[in-house]
Protein backbone atom coordinates (compact mmCIF):
# COMPACT_ATOMS: atom_id res chain seq x y z
CA UNK A 1 0.00 0.00 0.00
CA UNK A 2 1.31 3.57 -1.03
CA UNK A 3 1.63 6.37 1.34
CA UNK A 4 -0.22 9.43 0.64
CA UNK A 5 1.75 12.58 0.26
CA UNK A 6 -0.24 15.80 0.78
CA UNK A 7 0.20 18.80 -1.50
CA UNK A 8 0.39 21.97 0.02
CA UNK A 9 0.48 24.40 -2.60
CA UNK A 10 1.68 28.07 -2.11
CA UNK A 11 1.60 29.76 -5.25
CA UNK A 12 -0.85 32.50 -3.97
CA UNK A 13 1.00 33.09 -1.03
CA UNK A 14 4.52 32.54 -1.65
CA UNK A 15 4.68 32.57 -5.26
CA UNK A 16 3.06 35.75 -5.18
CA UNK A 17 5.65 37.73 -3.56
CA UNK A 18 7.77 37.23 -6.67
CA UNK A 19 8.02 40.98 -7.67
CA UNK A 20 5.47 41.89 -10.53
CA UNK A 21 3.41 38.59 -9.90
CA UNK A 22 0.73 40.31 -7.65
CA UNK A 23 -2.58 39.20 -8.67
CA UNK A 24 -6.21 40.55 -8.40
CA UNK A 25 -9.15 38.59 -6.65
CA UNK A 26 -10.57 37.70 -9.61
CA UNK A 27 -7.37 36.50 -10.77
CA UNK A 28 -6.72 34.71 -7.67
CA UNK A 29 -9.97 32.84 -7.62
CA UNK A 30 -9.39 31.50 -11.33
CA UNK A 31 -5.88 30.14 -10.35
CA UNK A 32 -7.87 28.48 -7.18
CA UNK A 33 -10.07 26.96 -9.29
CA UNK A 34 -7.07 24.88 -11.34
CA UNK A 35 -5.16 24.08 -8.21
CA UNK A 36 -8.73 22.37 -7.07
CA UNK A 37 -8.77 20.44 -10.94
CA UNK A 38 -5.31 19.75 -10.20
CA UNK A 39 -6.19 18.14 -6.97
CA UNK A 40 -3.61 19.93 -4.11
CA UNK A 41 -4.67 18.94 -0.99
CA UNK A 42 -4.04 22.37 0.85
CA UNK A 43 -4.21 25.64 -0.72
CA UNK A 44 -2.23 28.97 1.11
CA UNK A 45 -4.75 31.85 0.31
CA UNK A 46 -2.69 34.64 1.55
CA UNK A 47 -1.53 36.67 4.30
CA UNK A 48 -4.58 38.15 5.19
CA UNK A 49 -3.18 40.56 7.86
CA UNK A 50 -0.96 41.76 5.19
CA UNK A 51 -3.42 43.62 3.22
CA UNK A 52 -7.61 44.04 2.62
CA UNK A 53 -6.61 42.89 -0.86
CA UNK A 54 -5.00 40.16 0.75
CA UNK A 55 -7.72 39.72 3.52
CA UNK A 56 -10.67 39.95 0.46
CA UNK A 57 -8.77 37.01 -1.75
CA UNK A 58 -9.24 34.82 1.27
CA UNK A 59 -12.59 34.97 1.71
CA UNK A 60 -13.48 34.72 -1.94
CA UNK A 61 -11.13 31.75 -2.39
CA UNK A 62 -12.86 30.08 0.31
CA UNK A 63 -16.16 30.60 -0.73
CA UNK A 64 -15.14 29.43 -4.19
CA UNK A 65 -13.06 26.30 -3.81
CA UNK A 66 -14.63 23.34 -1.44
CA UNK A 67 -12.09 20.44 -1.78
CA UNK A 68 -8.88 21.79 -0.71
CA UNK A 69 -8.15 23.00 2.87
CA UNK A 70 -7.56 26.94 2.91
CA UNK A 71 -4.70 27.82 4.78
CA UNK A 72 -4.24 31.31 5.38
CA UNK A 73 -0.29 32.27 6.89
CA UNK A 74 0.21 34.88 9.88
CA UNK A 75 3.06 35.18 12.30
CA UNK A 76 2.87 34.09 15.81
CA UNK A 77 0.71 37.73 16.43
CA UNK A 78 -2.26 37.29 18.13
CA UNK A 79 -3.82 40.19 15.68
CA UNK A 80 -2.44 38.25 12.75
CA UNK A 81 -4.24 34.98 13.75
CA UNK A 82 -7.73 36.73 14.17
CA UNK A 83 -7.87 37.96 11.27
CA UNK A 84 -6.70 35.10 9.38
CA UNK A 85 -9.77 33.39 11.17
CA UNK A 86 -11.92 35.88 10.25
CA UNK A 87 -10.92 35.75 6.37
CA UNK A 88 -11.27 31.89 6.80
CA UNK A 89 -15.05 31.85 7.85
CA UNK A 90 -16.22 30.98 4.93
CA UNK A 91 -14.22 28.19 4.22
CA UNK A 92 -15.59 24.49 3.92
CA UNK A 93 -11.81 23.26 5.93
CA UNK A 94 -9.73 25.79 7.16
CA UNK A 95 -6.01 26.51 8.74
CA UNK A 96 -4.28 28.55 10.36
CA UNK A 97 -0.32 29.03 9.64
CA UNK A 98 1.45 30.47 12.21
CA UNK A 99 5.04 30.34 13.27
CA UNK A 100 8.34 32.22 14.30
CA UNK A 101 11.92 31.69 13.63
CA UNK A 102 14.01 29.47 14.96
CA UNK A 103 17.30 29.46 13.92
CA UNK A 104 20.30 31.23 16.20
CA UNK A 105 20.03 34.45 13.26
CA UNK A 106 16.66 34.96 13.55
CA UNK A 107 16.07 34.61 17.58
CA UNK A 108 18.55 37.35 18.42
CA UNK A 109 19.37 39.41 15.26
CA UNK A 110 15.40 39.32 13.66
CA UNK A 111 13.49 39.08 16.90
CA UNK A 112 16.08 40.12 19.37
CA UNK A 113 14.94 37.47 21.80
CA UNK A 114 16.29 34.09 23.44
CA UNK A 115 15.61 30.08 22.69
CA UNK A 116 13.04 29.93 25.83
CA UNK A 117 11.10 33.03 24.91
CA UNK A 118 10.88 31.62 21.42
CA UNK A 119 9.40 28.74 22.78
CA UNK A 120 6.63 30.46 25.15
CA UNK A 121 5.34 32.48 21.52
CA UNK A 122 5.40 29.61 19.65
CA UNK A 123 3.09 27.77 22.16
CA UNK A 124 0.98 30.53 22.74
CA UNK A 125 0.13 31.53 18.79
CA UNK A 126 -0.70 27.76 18.24
CA UNK A 127 -3.40 27.42 21.39
CA UNK A 128 -4.58 30.69 20.45
CA UNK A 129 -5.27 29.88 17.00
CA UNK A 130 -6.74 26.09 17.49
CA UNK A 131 -9.39 28.68 19.85
CA UNK A 132 -10.65 29.68 16.13
CA UNK A 133 -9.85 26.09 14.05
CA UNK A 134 -8.79 22.49 14.20
CA UNK A 135 -6.13 22.32 11.76
CA UNK A 136 -3.14 24.22 12.66
CA UNK A 137 -0.11 24.46 10.54
CA UNK A 138 3.41 25.78 12.43
CA UNK A 139 6.35 26.88 10.62
CA UNK A 140 9.92 26.90 12.19
CA UNK A 141 10.97 29.70 10.01
CA UNK A 142 15.08 29.38 8.96
CA UNK A 143 14.53 25.55 10.59
CA UNK A 144 17.33 24.68 8.08
CA UNK A 145 19.90 26.75 10.19
CA UNK A 146 18.25 25.71 13.45
CA UNK A 147 20.23 23.13 15.72
CA UNK A 148 18.33 20.36 15.44
CA UNK A 149 18.09 19.62 19.41
CA UNK A 150 16.48 22.90 19.72
CA UNK A 151 14.24 22.39 16.92
CA UNK A 152 13.07 19.23 18.36
CA UNK A 153 12.34 21.29 21.83
CA UNK A 154 10.51 23.43 19.46
CA UNK A 155 8.36 20.97 17.61
CA UNK A 156 7.76 18.94 20.66
CA UNK A 157 5.80 22.17 22.38
CA UNK A 158 4.27 23.10 19.58
CA UNK A 159 2.27 19.61 19.21
CA UNK A 160 1.33 19.26 22.64
CA UNK A 161 -0.09 22.93 21.92
CA UNK A 162 -2.69 21.63 19.71
CA UNK A 163 -0.80 21.71 15.99
CA UNK A 164 -1.39 19.13 13.59
CA UNK A 165 1.34 19.73 11.41
CA UNK A 166 4.55 20.83 11.54
CA UNK A 167 6.27 22.86 8.73
CA UNK A 168 10.24 22.33 8.65
CA UNK A 169 11.26 25.23 6.40
CA UNK A 170 14.26 25.63 4.61
CA UNK A 171 13.70 29.63 3.90
CA UNK A 172 17.08 30.32 2.99
CA UNK A 173 17.44 27.61 0.43
CA UNK A 174 21.05 26.79 2.42
CA UNK A 175 20.49 23.04 2.97
CA UNK A 176 22.10 20.30 1.30
CA UNK A 177 19.62 16.69 0.87
CA UNK A 178 21.57 15.06 2.77
CA UNK A 179 21.36 17.29 6.03
CA UNK A 180 17.90 18.71 5.26
CA UNK A 181 17.40 14.88 5.08
CA UNK A 182 19.15 14.08 8.21
CA UNK A 183 17.51 17.06 10.34
CA UNK A 184 13.84 15.48 9.18
CA UNK A 185 14.70 12.16 10.13
CA UNK A 186 16.02 13.47 13.71
CA UNK A 187 12.50 15.14 14.46
CA UNK A 188 10.84 11.71 13.38
CA UNK A 189 13.37 10.02 16.25
CA UNK A 190 13.73 12.61 18.73
CA UNK A 191 10.18 14.20 19.44
CA UNK A 192 8.08 11.89 21.51
CA UNK A 193 4.68 13.19 19.81
CA UNK A 194 6.12 13.47 16.22
CA UNK A 195 3.10 10.64 15.62
CA UNK A 196 0.25 13.06 16.37
CA UNK A 197 1.36 15.67 13.87
CA UNK A 198 2.21 15.66 10.02
CA UNK A 199 6.29 16.73 9.57
CA UNK A 200 5.64 19.43 5.88
CA UNK A 201 8.70 20.37 3.69
CA UNK A 202 9.19 23.86 2.82
CA UNK A 203 12.43 24.48 0.59
CA UNK A 204 13.58 27.08 -1.43
CA UNK A 205 15.64 26.88 -4.50
CA UNK A 206 18.70 29.56 -3.99
CA UNK A 207 21.20 26.82 -4.34
CA UNK A 208 19.03 25.01 -6.71
CA UNK A 209 18.58 22.04 -4.14
CA UNK A 210 15.09 22.69 -3.45
CA UNK A 211 13.31 19.62 -5.29
CA UNK A 212 16.42 17.47 -4.39
CA UNK A 213 15.79 18.72 -0.35
CA UNK A 214 12.21 17.87 -0.69
CA UNK A 215 12.44 14.75 -1.70
CA UNK A 216 15.41 13.96 1.11
CA UNK A 217 12.68 14.82 3.51
CA UNK A 218 9.57 12.81 2.02
CA UNK A 219 11.68 9.69 2.20
CA UNK A 220 13.07 10.49 5.62
CA UNK A 221 8.99 10.77 7.40
CA UNK A 222 7.43 13.82 5.58
CA UNK A 223 4.63 13.72 4.44
CA UNK A 224 3.24 17.06 3.33
CA UNK A 225 5.21 19.17 0.80
CA UNK A 226 4.94 22.79 0.62
CA UNK A 227 5.42 23.32 -3.07
CA UNK A 228 4.46 26.47 -5.95
CA UNK A 229 3.34 25.97 -10.11
CA UNK A 230 6.40 26.31 -12.16
CA UNK A 231 8.69 26.54 -8.95
CA UNK A 232 7.86 30.47 -8.47
CA UNK A 233 8.22 31.83 -5.13
CA UNK A 234 10.85 34.41 -2.98
CA UNK A 235 14.20 34.96 -4.62
CA UNK A 236 15.29 32.12 -6.72
CA UNK A 237 11.67 30.26 -6.06
CA UNK A 238 10.09 27.65 -4.14
CA UNK A 239 10.16 23.32 -4.52
CA UNK A 240 8.31 23.18 -8.36
CA UNK A 241 4.93 21.08 -7.55
CA UNK A 242 5.30 19.38 -11.18
CA UNK A 243 8.90 18.07 -10.20
CA UNK A 244 8.24 16.45 -6.75
CA UNK A 245 4.56 15.05 -7.90
CA UNK A 246 6.15 13.78 -11.14
CA UNK A 247 9.59 12.55 -9.35
CA UNK A 248 6.78 10.16 -6.70
CA UNK A 249 4.56 9.08 -10.01
CA UNK A 250 8.56 8.05 -11.87
CA UNK A 251 9.62 6.21 -8.84
CA UNK A 252 6.53 4.14 -7.81
CA UNK A 253 8.91 1.95 -6.46
CA UNK A 254 9.68 4.35 -3.48
CA UNK A 255 5.75 3.39 -2.61
CA UNK A 256 4.54 6.98 -2.38
CA UNK A 257 1.34 8.62 -4.13
CA UNK A 258 -0.03 12.39 -4.43
CA UNK A 259 -3.83 13.19 -5.44
CA UNK A 260 -3.15 15.32 -7.95
CA UNK A 261 -4.39 14.73 -11.71
CA UNK A 262 -1.08 14.97 -13.57
CA UNK A 263 -3.05 15.27 -16.99
CA UNK A 264 -3.96 18.98 -15.47
CA UNK A 265 -0.24 19.97 -15.10
CA UNK A 266 0.46 21.96 -18.63
CA UNK A 267 -2.87 23.81 -18.11
CA UNK A 268 -2.21 24.67 -14.71
CA UNK A 269 1.58 25.70 -15.65
CA UNK A 270 0.36 27.88 -18.27
CA UNK A 271 -2.48 29.50 -16.37
CA UNK A 272 0.47 30.16 -13.68
CA UNK A 273 2.73 31.59 -16.31
CA UNK A 274 0.25 34.08 -17.95
CA UNK A 275 -2.03 35.61 -14.89
CA UNK A 276 1.49 36.36 -13.21
CA UNK A 277 3.46 37.11 -16.11
CA UNK A 278 6.46 35.19 -15.35
CA UNK A 279 7.05 33.04 -18.48
CA UNK A 280 8.83 29.35 -18.09
CA UNK A 281 12.12 28.84 -18.91
CA UNK A 282 12.37 26.40 -21.97
CA UNK A 283 14.43 24.08 -20.08
CA UNK A 284 12.38 24.00 -17.17
CA UNK A 285 11.74 20.48 -16.00
CA UNK A 286 8.09 18.72 -16.63
CA UNK A 287 7.01 22.65 -17.83
CA UNK A 288 9.32 24.22 -20.28
CA UNK A 289 8.29 24.10 -23.99
CA UNK A 290 11.93 21.73 -24.38
CA UNK A 291 11.05 19.21 -21.89
CA UNK A 292 9.57 17.01 -24.34
CA UNK A 293 11.53 18.38 -27.72
CA UNK A 294 14.17 16.88 -29.62
CA UNK A 295 16.58 18.29 -32.01
CA UNK A 296 19.64 16.06 -32.06
CA UNK A 297 19.44 13.62 -34.72
CA UNK A 298 20.75 10.50 -32.45
CA UNK A 299 17.60 11.30 -29.98
CA UNK A 300 15.02 12.07 -32.23
CA UNK A 301 16.22 8.28 -33.97
CA UNK A 302 16.07 7.17 -30.50
CA UNK A 303 13.05 8.34 -29.86
CA UNK A 304 11.36 8.00 -33.21
CA UNK A 305 12.26 3.93 -32.80
CA UNK A 306 11.12 4.04 -29.06
CA UNK A 307 10.05 6.48 -27.24
CA UNK A 308 11.16 5.77 -23.76
CA UNK A 309 14.98 5.35 -24.86
CA UNK A 310 15.05 8.88 -23.88
CA UNK A 311 12.05 9.90 -22.16
CA UNK A 312 11.22 9.08 -18.75
CA UNK A 313 7.75 10.55 -18.84
CA UNK A 314 4.99 10.34 -21.07
CA UNK A 315 4.02 13.77 -22.02
CA UNK A 316 0.77 12.76 -21.68
CA UNK A 317 0.99 12.25 -18.12
CA UNK A 318 1.60 15.94 -18.00
CA UNK A 319 -1.09 17.30 -20.52
CA UNK A 320 1.09 17.13 -23.05
CA UNK A 321 0.11 16.38 -26.45
CA UNK A 322 3.33 14.77 -27.34
CA UNK A 323 6.73 14.42 -28.11
CA UNK A 324 8.23 17.11 -31.01
CA UNK A 325 10.89 16.52 -32.87
CA UNK A 326 12.71 19.17 -33.36
CA UNK A 327 14.31 20.08 -37.34
CA UNK A 328 17.39 21.67 -36.46
CA UNK A 329 20.77 21.13 -38.41
CA UNK A 330 21.55 18.48 -35.90
CA UNK A 331 18.85 16.39 -37.22
CA UNK A 332 19.10 13.63 -39.14
CA UNK A 333 17.23 11.90 -42.27
CA UNK A 334 15.17 9.37 -39.70
CA UNK A 335 13.67 12.73 -37.96
CA UNK A 336 13.35 14.27 -41.94
CA UNK A 337 11.66 11.17 -43.29
CA UNK A 338 8.99 11.28 -39.95
CA UNK A 339 8.11 14.64 -40.09
CA UNK A 340 7.59 14.33 -43.77
CA UNK A 341 5.36 11.48 -43.38
CA UNK A 342 3.23 13.20 -40.80
CA UNK A 343 2.73 15.79 -43.41
CA UNK A 344 1.64 13.66 -46.23
CA UNK A 345 4.82 13.07 -47.85
CA UNK A 346 6.39 9.34 -48.04
CA UNK A 347 9.79 9.73 -50.71
CA UNK A 348 11.74 7.27 -52.27
CA UNK A 349 15.46 7.21 -50.57
CA UNK A 350 16.45 9.19 -53.76
CA UNK A 351 14.33 11.98 -53.22
CA UNK A 352 14.88 12.37 -49.60
CA UNK A 353 18.51 12.68 -50.02
CA UNK A 354 18.03 15.69 -52.54
CA UNK A 355 15.38 17.14 -49.73
CA UNK A 356 17.73 16.46 -46.95
CA UNK A 357 20.69 18.46 -48.52
CA UNK A 358 18.59 21.37 -49.26
CA UNK A 359 17.13 20.23 -45.65
CA UNK A 360 20.59 21.17 -44.12
CA UNK A 361 21.17 24.27 -46.61
CA UNK A 362 18.26 25.75 -44.84
CA UNK A 363 18.93 24.58 -41.48
CA UNK A 364 22.26 26.31 -41.28
CA UNK A 365 20.73 29.86 -41.64
CA UNK A 366 17.51 29.19 -39.57
CA UNK A 367 17.28 27.81 -35.75
CA UNK A 368 14.80 25.51 -36.14
CA UNK A 369 12.37 24.32 -39.99
CA UNK A 370 8.89 24.97 -39.65
CA UNK A 371 6.26 22.30 -41.22
CA UNK A 372 6.34 25.64 -44.26
CA UNK A 373 9.85 25.27 -44.60
CA UNK A 374 9.06 21.90 -45.31
CA UNK A 375 6.71 22.24 -47.71
CA UNK A 376 8.64 24.24 -49.29
CA UNK A 377 11.57 22.07 -49.89
CA UNK A 378 9.58 19.39 -51.23
CA UNK A 379 7.81 21.34 -53.58
CA UNK A 380 11.43 22.82 -55.20
CA UNK A 381 12.90 19.18 -55.27
CA UNK A 382 9.42 17.94 -57.53
CA UNK A 383 10.31 20.86 -59.30
CA UNK A 384 13.88 20.78 -59.99
CA UNK A 385 13.43 20.06 -63.80
CA UNK A 386 16.83 22.26 -65.56
CA UNK A 387 15.66 25.90 -66.00
CA UNK A 388 16.31 28.06 -68.83
CA UNK A 389 17.53 30.69 -66.44
CA UNK A 390 19.11 30.04 -63.16
CA UNK A 391 20.64 32.86 -60.48
CA UNK A 392 24.06 32.11 -60.22
CA UNK A 393 25.35 34.24 -57.68
CA UNK A 394 24.01 37.74 -56.41
CA UNK A 395 26.04 40.54 -54.62
CA UNK A 396 23.89 43.93 -53.24
CA UNK A 397 25.23 46.93 -52.16
CA UNK A 398 22.99 48.98 -50.40
CA UNK A 399 22.75 51.42 -47.05
CA UNK A 400 21.47 54.96 -45.95
CA UNK A 401 23.97 56.78 -48.09
CA UNK A 402 24.84 54.60 -50.62
CA UNK A 403 22.73 54.36 -53.93
CA UNK A 404 21.62 50.66 -54.37
CA UNK A 405 23.28 48.40 -56.60
CA UNK A 406 23.54 44.87 -57.85
CA UNK A 407 25.62 42.31 -59.83
CA UNK A 408 23.90 39.34 -60.86
CA UNK A 409 25.22 36.52 -62.67
CA UNK A 410 22.97 34.26 -64.69
CA UNK A 411 23.33 31.45 -66.16
CA UNK A 412 21.35 30.50 -69.84
CA UNK A 413 21.30 27.19 -70.34
CA UNK A 414 24.69 26.51 -68.83
CA UNK A 415 26.14 30.33 -70.13
CA UNK A 416 26.90 32.68 -66.86
CA UNK A 417 26.13 36.14 -67.70
CA UNK A 418 26.90 38.77 -65.66
CA UNK A 419 25.76 42.63 -65.62
CA UNK A 420 25.66 45.32 -62.92
CA UNK A 421 22.81 48.01 -62.65
CA UNK A 422 21.51 50.21 -59.30
CA UNK A 423 17.77 51.31 -58.57
CA UNK A 424 15.96 52.70 -55.85
CA UNK A 425 16.54 50.01 -53.77
CA UNK A 426 18.56 46.38 -53.75
CA UNK A 427 15.39 44.49 -55.61
CA UNK A 428 14.61 47.21 -57.82
CA UNK A 429 18.48 47.05 -58.89
CA UNK A 430 18.62 43.62 -58.99
CA UNK A 431 15.20 43.40 -61.22
CA UNK A 432 16.91 45.82 -63.57
CA UNK A 433 20.42 44.38 -63.63
CA UNK A 434 18.30 40.65 -64.81
CA UNK A 435 16.27 42.88 -67.36
CA UNK A 436 19.40 44.30 -68.84
CA UNK A 437 21.12 40.44 -69.20
CA UNK A 438 17.29 39.03 -70.58
CA UNK A 439 17.10 41.76 -72.97
CA UNK A 440 13.20 41.53 -73.02
CA UNK A 441 10.54 43.77 -72.31
CA UNK A 442 8.41 42.81 -69.29
CA UNK A 443 6.48 44.84 -67.37
CA UNK A 444 6.09 43.67 -63.41
CA UNK A 445 2.60 43.59 -62.47
CA UNK A 446 2.59 41.61 -59.31
CA UNK A 447 5.10 41.34 -56.55
CA UNK A 448 4.17 39.72 -53.56
CA UNK A 449 6.62 38.63 -50.09
CA UNK A 450 5.05 36.63 -47.64
CA UNK A 451 7.25 35.24 -44.25
CA UNK A 452 6.48 31.61 -43.43
CA UNK A 453 6.72 31.42 -39.84
CA UNK A 454 7.87 34.06 -37.53
CA UNK A 455 11.29 35.77 -36.87
CA UNK A 456 14.15 37.12 -38.37
CA UNK A 457 15.20 34.30 -39.88
CA UNK A 458 12.06 33.16 -41.26
CA UNK A 459 12.47 31.11 -45.08
CA UNK A 460 10.64 34.39 -47.03
CA UNK A 461 8.20 32.97 -50.08
CA UNK A 462 7.98 35.61 -52.73
CA UNK A 463 5.16 35.74 -55.50
CA UNK A 464 5.19 37.67 -59.02
CA UNK A 465 3.71 38.12 -61.54
CA UNK A 466 5.43 39.71 -65.38
CA UNK A 467 3.47 40.42 -68.40
CA UNK A 468 5.12 39.79 -71.87
CA UNK A 469 3.05 40.40 -75.25
CA UNK A 470 0.12 40.77 -73.25
CA UNK A 471 0.43 36.82 -71.70
CA UNK A 472 0.85 36.94 -68.15
CA UNK A 473 3.46 34.41 -66.76
CA UNK A 474 3.91 33.62 -63.02
CA UNK A 475 7.06 32.65 -60.62
CA UNK A 476 7.60 31.19 -57.07
CA UNK A 477 10.68 31.21 -55.03
CA UNK A 478 11.65 30.69 -51.38
CA UNK A 479 14.86 31.68 -49.38
CA UNK A 480 15.90 33.12 -45.68
CA UNK A 481 17.56 36.10 -48.04
CA UNK A 482 14.58 37.96 -49.44
CA UNK A 483 16.25 39.97 -52.18
CA UNK A 484 17.94 36.44 -53.37
CA UNK A 485 14.44 34.65 -53.14
CA UNK A 486 13.15 37.75 -55.40
CA UNK A 487 15.33 37.90 -58.02
CA UNK A 488 14.95 33.97 -58.08
CA UNK A 489 11.00 34.59 -58.50
CA UNK A 490 11.95 36.92 -61.31
CA UNK A 491 13.88 34.09 -62.95
CA UNK A 492 11.61 31.96 -62.64
CA UNK A 493 8.70 33.59 -64.87
CA UNK A 494 11.22 34.96 -66.69
CA UNK A 495 12.40 31.78 -67.73
CA UNK A 496 8.16 30.47 -68.86
CA UNK A 497 8.54 33.09 -72.11
CA UNK A 498 8.79 30.86 -74.93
Amino acid sequence: MSTRIHIFDTTLRDGEQVPGCQLNTIEKIEVARQLEKLGVDVIEAGFPVSSPGDFNSVVEISKAVSNPTICALTRAVKKDIEVAADALKHAKRGRIHTGIGTSSYHIYNKLNSNPEEIIERAVEAVKYARKFVDDVEFYAEDAGRSDNEYLARVIEAVINAGATVVNIPDTTGYCLAQDYGTKIAYLVNNVPNIDKAIISTHCHNDLGMATANTMAGILNGARQVEVTMNGIGERAGNTSLEEVVMTLKCHKYLGYETGIDTTQIMKTSNLVSTLMRMPVQPNKAIVGRNAFAHSSGIHQDGVLKNRENYEIIDPVEVGVKESSIVLTARSGRAALKHRLSVLGYDLEPRDLDAVYNKFLELADRKKDISDEDLEVLVGRNKNDEPKPLELVSLQVVCGKSTIPTATVQVSFNGDVFTETASGNGPIDAAFTAVKALVKRRVRLEEFLIQAITRGSDDLGKVHVRIEHKGDTYYGFAANTDIVTASVEAFLDALGKIR
